[in-house]
């Protein structure tokens, strides 16, 4: 099947985490009026769109992601009349605006929980999910939460207990309940009539439970994730969505590979999934040694399974991982090198990119050097946790630190001024004290910087219909350092070669590669190495070539 064409399949995205990209009233965290001002930046970078992580009303023991009030905005991040003056100016500057919709659960400050908790016979009982306990007092069944200990909470008003897959503070809404369905889809309706461009949906796959009684088979997480049946709310889902031309992405953790095309196929729910096989690769290994036979299976695994039947979301970084340039590179010997060898690696996959703040300037992990520099719960119970089982201090901050997802948060970086020129206030998160070399003011003027090369990949994907369009085809599989794969249509055909590794890489190349030659069109090092039978790459050199006659 031939894929057709779509405006958010052209597109590059630009991920933003409010909190951190930009303060403009100089309180110590970004706003709505920060991300306005910076328009012009983002205009600059190329990108078509912004994913903006939630801003709605929320008490924050999730970040946001526990919502008090869907239709109004945080304090902290401004109001709502300056929510629509952004929308207005980004279209204006031709940006897209995509927003996070949370619907799998609330905060429990929610108007409608605060309802639900009032007695057995509320209106809003049933908005969300109530159960008795077992005859000897104990949860209605010994599920695990994402966040740890009991997925049930007990209320002792009216003597039951409430699911929550995350937080206790985050009950799960009822999707088996019409009126909080129409609700839900009422309150959708209102921002896509806004005028906004689409939603990346935060834990979607979680939406359908499965019967109390339902023990797990393979994950804990299974009598909630993917369960059969979801396949009636996400159609409910669709249909809505379908009367609009938006873009749709779902976090969708527990859906493989094969499962993927009904999701986002032709008529799939979503125009993409984020996917978690790559992404979670930089959590095995506590010495931060990359399995690159691993990421590319992972990564081809994706391709070749939506290739003509769907489309993938690509990524390296968003505001739960650490930074990828650290995650899966070299942040120091090679900083440079490695942060556009990745680039480069996913950027011309099959698929939209999306950049994460940052990251376009090769933005690292914060080097921690106390528990108390660091913001996240999880990642601060994970550290405790260490300490119980006989992990050193040492030990455990040394883990601790290279997963915590408060690298991926530490403030924007684009100045060397105090607090990175993020703010003229102490940052409600620390400042990596590395923004004194890595910032966006150095990078903007060096021909080679990061920042330049990541606007040359943006450029260069948006003038060809092959590497967004073409098919996808995966060479030397088994090398253990090298990334190669091919992007074809028609008659023209792209070629990606990344190393990436620290270490020089032999690759000899199959015929179907070698019997031509083999245009540089953009590499990450100069003079770049020539397509032959057999070559030796640098230590992260990446480079795309276009072919041209046999030779």
């Amino acid at each position: 099947m031939e894929q057709t064409n779509a405006w958010w399949k052209e597109a590059v995205g630009y991920q933003i985490y409010p909190r951190s990209f930009y303060d403009s009233n100089n309180d110590g965290i970004g706003d709505l009026n920060g991300i306005r001002e910076k328009l012009p930046y983002l205009v600059d970078l190329g990108i078509d769109f912004i994913w903006i992580n939630p801003i709605y009303a929320s008490p924050n023991v999730d970040n946001g992601y526990d919502i008090s009030d869907y239709e109004a905005i945080l304090d902290e991040f401004g109001t709502m009349e300056e929510f629509d003056l952004l929308l207005e100016e980004a279209h204006a500057h031709g940006i897209k605006i995509i927003m996070d919709l949370v619907i799998n659960h609330s905060s429990d400050q929610h108007e409608w929980f605060i309802e639900s908790k009032k007695s057995l016979d509320n209106p809003y009982r049933d908005y969300y999910i109530w159960a008795d306990g077992t005859p000897d007092n104990q949860p209605p069944s010994k599920w695990e939460s994402i966040f740890g200990g009991s997925i049930w909470a007990y209320d002792e008003e009216t003597q039951q207990y409430y699911m929550h897959v995350f937080a206790k503070e985050q009950p799960d809404l009822n999707w088996e309940n019409e009126a909080l369905k129409n609700e839900v889809f009422a309150m959708i309706k209102r921002w896509l009539d806004k005028g906004i461009d689409g939603f990346r949906l935060d834990a979607i796959s979680h939406i359908k439970k499965a019967p109390y009684q339902t023990k797990p088979a393979n994950h804990p997480f299974d009598p909630f994730m993917n369960v059969p049946g979801i396949e009636t709310h996400l159609e409910d889902l669709r249909d809505l969505f379908n009367q609009y031309d938006i873009m749709t992405v779902g976090e969708a953790s527990g859906v493989s590979a094969t499962q993927a095309p009904k999701w986002v196929g032709e008529d799939g729910y979503f125009n993409m999934i984020f996917e978690f096989d790559h992404i979670s690769l930089w959590n095995k290994e506590e010495t931060g040694n990359l399995d690159v036979v691993q990421l590319k299976h992972a990564l081809a695994t994706w391709q070749l399974a939506l290739d003509g039947q769907g489309w993938n979301a690509l990524y390296m970084e968003n505001h739960d991982v650490p930074r990828s340039v650290s995650a899966f590179g070299n942040d120091t010997d090679y900083w440079q090198e490695s942060a556009k060898a990745i680039a480069l690696m996913y950027f011309f996959l099959q698929g939209t990119p999306f950049i994460y703040q940052g990251q376009e300037i090769g933005m690292t992990n914060y080097p921690y050097t106390s528990i108390d520099e660091i913001d996240a719960v999880d990642s601060r119970a994970f550290y405790f946790r260490l300490l119980e089982e006989g992990r050193t201090n040492e030990e455990a901050l040394r883990i601790v630190g290279k997963t915590t997802r408060d690298n991926s948060r530490t403030p924007m970086q684009w100045t060397a001024d105090k607090h990175a020129g993020f703010s003229k206030q102490k940052p409600w998160l620390l400042t990596n004290p590395n923004a004194v070399e890595i910032n966006v003011d150095r990078q903007k003027d060096e021909a080679e910087s990061i920042l330049n090369f990541y606007k040359k990949l943006i450029a260069v994907r948006k003038n060809s219909d092959t590497l967004i369009y073409g098919s996808f085809t995966h060479y030397l599989a088994k090398h253990p350092q090298v990334f190669v794969y091919e992007r074809s249509l028609a008659d023209e055909h792209y070629l990606v070669v990344v190393n990436l590794t620290e270490t020089p890489a032999v690759v000899e190349f199959p015929e179907e590669i070698s019997t031509y030659h083999w245009t540089p069109i953009l590499g990450n090092q100069t003079p770049g190495t020539s397509i032959e039978k057999i070559i030796t790459l640098n230590p992260y050199e990446a480079q795309l070539f276009a072919r041209g006659v046999a030779r």
